[in-house]
């Protein structure tokens, strides 16, 4: 069920201008007769109210978040079994309150037209929201353990992958009750994402492999070996053309999925991420460039690696708990991070 937040003001869910000195601060200048009113420090890049919004409402840590495809919304999700649905902009308000889980939240993804949200859950099963309505639309079951990750295609489609700990990658059409496939791994499957078309799906999982699969086919079409732990998170670059890899070894790597590549695919490996006792899920993220690339953090940081020069261009303190989830703003230089913390940033960026 959708609702609004209201009454209680001690449960009321606001967004907080950071106490970090903003990036253009007004400073009045007197010149004589008239005082001029000049903006102080680098400009800004965002629509953001501040440069930093720190997001306050969440009861549990957020596992969980994800930009509307027109930017204009996010949602977060977490341990409390609550989807929360915010504007980006002005005040960051919270518009809706989706309920209905058993369990934790791992999971959301938009459709690509925004008139539907997906969540997966640990109670084993995939839910569909109306955007608009926040009305749940369909609960969809087959998975027999807690369902991981959840993803769906770039271009519009009623298709939604899962990775569950019942050791399978299902696809489901969202217009029905049931799965479409079902692929079987042999070991826990973390992560999942499609690839440039629906004919592939990608996965990570507890066997330290990322594995792209063909559809059509339900086999692996090429199994990307180089990580030594968990694949915890993956994410496809906008181009399609790299794929990016978050893992329990502390590191997050970048492959070349293009088609007929000769070699090895692995591109490039970036440090700086940590992974922790906790063993969370830390998602990995790409910027719209498909250039930078972002992932949460056991050491409460948010990493933003240039792929092309294979450096660290920031690490963002903030958190006072493991970063589990970002994403890019489609249109704007912005980040959203959440936490353990129960705590979401929106903070923008010079990329």
């Amino acid at each position: 069920m959708a609702s609004k937040r209201g009454g209680d003001a001690s449960s009321a869910m606001v967004a907080v201008p950071s106490n970090k000195r903003a990036k253009n601060e007004l400073a009045v200048v007197n010149g004589g007769r008239s005082q001029a009113i000049m903006a102080t420090g680098p400009p800004r890049t965002s629509n953001l109210m501040a440069p930093v919004m720190e997001l306050v409402g969440h009861a549990e840590a957020v596992h969980a978040c994800t930009f509307s495809p027109s930017g204009n919304l996010f949602a977060t999700a977490g341990f409390d079994r609550e989807i929360y649905i915010w504007n980006t902009f002005g005040q960051c308000e919270n518009s809706m309150a989706l309920k209905g889980h058993a369990g934790s939240i791992s999971g959301l993804a938009w459709t690509a037209c925004e008139n539907k949200l997906y969540s997966c859950s640990t109670d084993k099963t995939v839910a569909v929201w109306d955007g608009d309505t926040g009305e749940r639309l369909r609960k969809l079951k087959g998975h027999s353990s807690f369902v991981n990750s959840i993803a769906t295609p770039n271009q519009e489609s009623p298709l939604i992958v899962t990775g569950s700990d019942d050791c399978t990658i299902k696809i489901w059409d969202a217009r029905r009750r049931g799965y479409a496939h079902s692929i079987s791994s042999t070991y826990q499957v973390t992560a999942t994402s499609f690839g440039m078309t629906t004919d592939q799906v990608i996965s990570g999982g507890l066997d330290n492999d990322v594995k792209i699969w063909d559809v059509r086919k339900l086999d692996i079409l090429h199994t990307l070996r180089s990580h030594t732990d968990t694949v915890t998170g993956i994410a496809l670059s906008p181009d399609g053309k790299s794929l990016a890899s978050n893992s329990m070894d502390n590191s997050v790597k970048i492959w070349d999925v293009q088609p007929f590549v000769a070699g090895d695919r692995l591109k490039s490996t970036l440090g700086g991420v940590q992974h922790n006792f906790e063993k969370n899920l830390h998602r990995v993220a790409w910027a719209p460039d498909s250039k930078h690339v972002a992932a949460g953090s056991a050491d409460r940081n948010v990493y933003i690696w240039d792929t092309f020069a294979q450096r660290v261009k920031y690490c963002l303190p903030g958190h006072k708990g493991a970063v589990n989830d970002v994403a890019f703003h489609p249109k704007e230089p912005i980040l959203l991070s959440c936490s353990s913390d129960k705590k979401a940033f929106l903070g923008e960026l010079a990329l």
